[in-house]
Formats: C-alpha cells, structure tokens, sequence
C-alpha cells in the first residue's frame, strides 16, 4: 500500500483553511445583528480543527514529489472532501437542510455547477448568500490549479497537449501549485473586483455586486434570488457576458499577457473557436426569437447573447425561462451546454479544445480515405499532434457520452420523467447548473428530487468537474497495486 500521508497533509490543509474563510459569512451576519453568526463560528471551529489534525497527523509524511497514484487520489479527495466540510454551516443554519441536501448545495458550490436546492433566497440570511459565492469563488480558482498542473500530468482528457504550457511539475507537484496558484490568484481577485465594481457601477448593491462578481468570475452562477439576473437592470446582463467569456478564457494567457506577451492570447486557436461558436450561437438564436415572437430589438438580443455565455460557458444564471422559446431553442441549449469554454478556465463541460482536435482527426481520417498513400497529420495550434492525444480526447468522448447514458437512465430509475433524467444528467455531468423542463430548468431548480437522484447527480458533478478519467481510475484494480 502506497503512503497516503502527503495526500492527507494537503487536504487537511485546505480543510483548515475552509474553515478560517468561515469566518468571512460569520463577520457579515454578525455586522447584521443576524444571530446566525452562530453557525459559522460553530462550523468554522469544527472545519479548521478537524483539518489542523489531519494536516499534523500526516505531515511527518510530507514529501516534495507526489507518486501518480498521490496525484489520482489527491484531486479527487479534495473534492470530495471541502464539499462535505462546506455543507456544514447548510446543516447547522437556517436553510434547515437535511445532510443529502446539504452535501448537494456545497457539492454544487465547489464544482462551480449552480444547481441549486433552496428557495427563497432573498430570504437567507447574508452570511450564507456569501458562503455560497465564496465556495463558488474557491472551486473556480482551484479547478485552473487542477487543470493547470494536475490533468497534464495525469494525461486526463488529452489535457498533456498543454503539459509545456503548465510548467514542468511531474515529481513537483506541490512546489508547483503552489506557485502558479500564487501567480493565477492576482488575476482572478483583479478580474473580480473589476466584475464587483462594473456590476455596482451598472445598478447592485454593494452586497449582491461582491457575491455575484464571485460566482460569474468562477462561472458558478449561484445568485442570490430565485429569480437569479431576471431583476437586474439591462447594463448588468452585459457586464455579466463580458466576464463570464473572460473566466472561460484560458488562465495562462493572462499570465502572459500580464508579462507583456499578447500574442499567445490573440493567436490561441482555443479563444477563437470559442468566440466565434458564441457568435453564431448567438445570432442563430436571436434571429429565431426575432422570427418566432416579431419583435426584433435589443432586449431580444440582450436575452439570447445573456443566456447563451451562461449555458455556453457553464455559469448558469438565466435572465429569462428560455423553456417558452421554442423547442428548436430548447434544442439549441441542450447541446450548447455540452459544449464549454477553454481548457485553464474556469468553465467546465467538454471544452472547445478538445472539439478542435476531433475535428482535426475526422479530417485527417477523410484525406486518408481520399488518398490512401498520402501522410496526413492532425495539427493543434500548427504542431502536429500525437496519437496519444488523439486516443486520450477519443476516450474522453466515449466515456462522456457512456456516463451520460448511465446517469440518465438511473436518475429514470428513480422516477424522473425523460426530459429531467436527461437534462439533469448533463447539467451535473456538465456543471452547467439548471437543466430543463419545469422541474430542474431555468425557472425552477433541484429539490423536488427525491434523494437517490440528489446522491446521483452529487456523483455526477464530482465526476465531471474532474474530467472523469481522474475518478474513473481509482475504481480499477491496477491502481492499487504498488
């Protein structure tokens, strides 16, 4: 059996540290006069001293270098484990949250999927609307760390065709997080302060404007209304599309740029399929609304340009049940979500990237069966990529539509009809947030199902922010010999 303790230490870290930033909700209930502060310094003491003890349990074991079999098991015990910590102050505060519930909400927050099970929002007290942007806020910078140093490493997901770009980290793993988590943090608090100051300059509150600067910049999409950006002036739908398509850009790019290197930025292949899948997504579906409704003008476009970065990019706030737009539009956001923004962003779902290399692939293969004795080469970004790549984002397709497939017809199981079972398999797998049809769509939200279909899709958004592969692993019997 190998050694666990580095995994341990790390984990019990980052626990510890989720229970300090407890004390940030608690401030804000306090300064309310709400005794709800309660919670989170009951939450935070538990959290931070249960997370310092594993931490010093484990660290006679710390090591610089993590095994691969280390590395497989600690990006996914970290995800299983700040969700369950992070679900504490929802057991223990007013949201009187049962554990399935619970576990849910954080699950939701940490992957930065923004499906939710509460209602009312308005009516929670601040320090837990805070304590859902902050998870939101935490699991969008640490999924670049994981997409950045870790899934290039593990060859998740045809992800080691970004392993130069990364840094060198095989054997470093920790030196190496740490640092570029230091240099990626600048950016992503000055890209949410920037979106917090835009959003109160266009008509927030000063509250409102901080909490959802912090879950558009992670592309999370948990608001603090049930009716999430429905009530909000127009200007803000606009500072909202701009930030949320600045969050699914690749994070490197603005590492670069910082450094004065703006070429890789405007030469990235990635950026420009994703702008440009955004675009005709965009004007396809405005011309039909136009068509479908007669009524051609900007709030039309607004609506459609809004709701298509949120789905596109797996944020998941809706301004507009797009459910009464048609079943061609309907459609279109199905498959939208399957989609994503760039790889080292914070968006999820399957990514543009890895479409590209498909692309590339499938062409290679028809110029082969043109002309059989020809040498054709699929490219990425002008190098030529190898087989390996190839069969790892092939993989990752197949085991993506095979767990789809899976998951819908457990959730049918548990007695949901087709369009929920479906939809909501590819909104957790996805981490796009809210599914479709009246139950689990933009209008409505998760908890009227049953808890076998809550445990489900919390396994589903586990798997999938993960890129599958990095949790898939864990279940062979190879992995666990030495």
């Amino acid at each position: 059996m190998f050694d666990l303790r580095p995994v341990g230490y790390v984990i019990g870290l980052l626990v510890a540290f989720l229970g300090l930033t407890m004390l940030a909700p608690l401030l804000v209930d306090f300064f309310d006069g709400d005794p709800h502060w309660h919670v989170f310094l009951e939450s935070a003491i538990v959290t931070t001293l249960l997370g310092g003890l594993i931490a010093i349990a484990c660290m006679n074991g710390v090591r610089q270098g993590l095994t691969i079999q280390q590395t497989f098991l600690l990006t996914t015990g970290v995800w299983l484990a700040l969700p369950l910590f992070g679900a504490v102050p929802f057991l223990l505060g007013e949201t009187d949250a049962r554990l399935v519930d619970a576990v849910f909400e954080a699950m939701s927050g940490l992957t930065t999927t923004g499906s939710t099970v509460f209602s009312d929002l308005e009516e929670l007290p601040r320090g837990l609307l805070l304590w859902r942007g902050l998870m939101q806020w935490f699991g969008g910078i640490g999924i670049i760390v994981v997409a950045m140093v870790f899934l290039p490493e593990l060859r998740v997901g045809g992800m080691q065709i970004f392993k130069s770009e990364s840094f060198d980290t095989f054997g470093k793993i920790l030196p190496r997080a740490t640092e570029i988590s230091s240099r990626i943090s600048v950016i992503y608090i000055a890209l949410t302060a920037s979106c917090a100051l835009a959003y109160f300059l266009f008509g927030m509150n000063s509250f409102d404007a901080i909490v959802h600067a912090m879950t558009t910049v992670a592309t999370g999409g948990f608001a603090n209304y049930d009716t999430s950006f429905a009530g909000f002036p127009p200007g803000v739908e606009y500072v909202a599309v701009i930030f949320m398509m600045l969050a699914a850009l690749p994070f490197v790019r603005f590492v670069q740029l910082v450094g004065g290197s703006a070429k890789p930025l405007l030469r990235d292949s990635q950026i420009r399929g994703f702008f440009g899948t955004a675009f005709v997504i965009t004007i396809v579906l405005t011309l039909w609304l136009w068509m479908r409704q007669d009524a051609i003008g900007e709030e039309s476009f607004r609506k459609v340009i809004f709701n298509v970065t949120s789905i596109l990019t797996g944020t998941g706030y809706a301004s507009q049940n797009y459910m009464l737009w048609g079943s061609f539009a309907v459609a279109m956001f199905f498959f939208i979500g399957l989609i994503g923004g760039c790889a080292g962003s914070t968006s999820c779902s399957i990514k543009i990237f890895r479409y590209q290399l498909f692309f590339a692939s499938v062409k290679a293969q028809i110029q082969k069966t043109h002309s059989p004795n020809g040498i054709f080469t699929p490219r990425y970004q002008g190098r030529a990529v190898g087989e390996d790549v190839l069969s790892s984002v092939m993989s990752f397709f197949v085991f993506f539509v095979v767990t789809l497939g899976v998951i819908s017809v457990l959730l049918g199981l548990t007695g949901q009809n087709f369009i929920t079972s479906v939809s909501g398999a590819a909104a957790a797998l996805a981490n796009i947030g809210p599914g479709l049809g009246s139950k689990i769509g933009p209008a409505g939200n998760f908890a009227g199902l049953n808890d076998a279909a809550k445990w489900i899709l919390i396994a589903a958004m586990l798997i999938g922010r993960l890129e599958l592969m990095a949790v898939y692993v864990l279940f062979t019997i190879r992995f666990w010999k030495n």
